[in-house]
C-alpha cells in the first residue's frame, strides 16, 4: 500500500507575548481550495449546437475532453500547477462529484490537499515508476475523508480510500466558512463587538480577519451534549486575528460545520 475582545466574549488579546503564546496552541493549515469541476462547454461545441438547431437538425453530443496535461515534473519534482489542476478535475468525477457535498453545501466534496505520493520502495522498478498524486477531499453529505490516488501519466484514479471519525486540518475555505457562520450567529456578537473597539468598524465579512483554526474533538462529558458529535462532524475553534492588529479570544465557541451551527462550551 502507498502511504499515502473578554469584555464582550473573551478581550482583545494585545501584546505579542500573549500572540505568542496563542499561536503555540494553533495548528498549521492546508492548501487553500475549493470542491468543484467546470461544467462550461467549448465555445467551439457550443457554435456547433447552435448551428444545428438554427437548421432544424438535433445538437451534435458533446464528449467531455480529459483536462490538458500541461507542464509536468518528473521523478519526486514537487507538482506543477498543471499537475495539480488536472488530477483535482480527475479525482473530482464521476459519482464523487455528483454525491458529495462541500462546506457550502453545494455539490462535489471539499478539497483539502493535493499532493505528490510517495513512490513504493519496496518495488524493483521505484526510481521509473509513474508520478502518482494524492487528492484528499471531506465530503460533508457523509461526514468522510475521502483519498484518491491519480495516475498522472495514464490519468486514471487508481485508488480510493473513504474514512470515517478522522479530521485533518481545516482547508482556508473551511476556515473562512466557519468564521461566516460566527460572525453571523447571535453568538458572535461579541467578536463583533471586540473589532469595532479594536479597529472602528464594522466586521461583516471573514475577509477582515487573519485566521488561524484547530480541530475540536468531544471528549467523554462535554458540554454542552450537543458537542458531543465533534470528531464524527466537521467541528473548529476559530483563532480570529485583527489584520496587521490584535488576537481576539473566541476560544469559548465551536463551530460545528457539518450541522452548520455555532456553539458555546459550557
Amino acid at each position: 500500500m502507498r502511504k499515502i475582545v473578554h469584555r464582550h466574549l473573551g478581550k482583545v488579546v494585545a501584546g505579542a507575548a500573549t500572540a505568542v503564546a496563542g499561536t503555540a496552541v494553533m495548528v498549521g493549515i492546508t492548501l487553500p481550495g475549493t470542491a468543484g469541476a467546470d461544467d462550461s462547454g467549448g465555445t467551439r461545441a457550443g457554435q456547433a449546437r447552435q448551428a444545428a438547431q438554427a437548421n432544424g437538425k438535433p445538437a451534435p453530443g458533446v464528449v467531455e475532453q480529459a483536462p490538458a496535461e500541461g507542464e509536468k515534473g518528473k521523478g519526486l519534482d514537487p507538482l506543477t500547477d498543471d499537475e495539480t489542476k488536472r488530477v483535482e478535475k480527475i479525482a473530482l468525477s464521476g459519482q464523487l462529484l455528483n454525491s458529495g457535498e462541500n462546506v457550502k453545501g453545494a455539490r462535489g466534496p471539499q478539497r483539502l490537499t493535493v499532493e505528490l505520493t510517495e513512490p513504493d520502495t519496496d518495488q524493483p522498478d521505484s526510481a521509473n515508476a509513474p508520478r502518482r498524486a494524492d487528492v484528499t477531499f471531506y465530503d460533508y453529505r457523509s461526514d468522510s475523508v475521502v483519498t484518491r490516488t491519480v495516475n498522472l501519466d495514464t490519468g486514471k484514479v487508481e485508488e480510493t480510500s473513504t474514512q470515517h471519525d478522522v479530521q485533518p486540518p481545516l482547508s482556508i475555505a473551511e476556515q473562512t466558512e466557519a468564521a461566516r457562520l460566527l460572525i453571523a450567529d447571535p453568538l458572535g456578537a461579541g467578536l463583533k463587538a471586540d473589532y469595532k473597539d479594536a479597529t472602528g468598524k464594522e466586521l461583516t465579512s471573514p475577509d477582515q480577519l487573519t485566521l488561524t483554526s484547530m480541530v475540536f474533538r468531544a471528549t467523554p462529558g462535554v458540554k454542552p451534549a450537543e458537542l458531543g458529535k465533534c470528531g464524527e462532524h466537521r467541528c473548529t475553534r476559530l483563532f480570529p486575528k485583527v489584520k496587521n492588529g490584535a488576537w481576539i479570544d473566541t476560544r469559548d465557541f465551536v463551530v460545528d460545520l457539518s450541522a452548520r451551527k455555532v456553539v458555546k462550551l459550557g
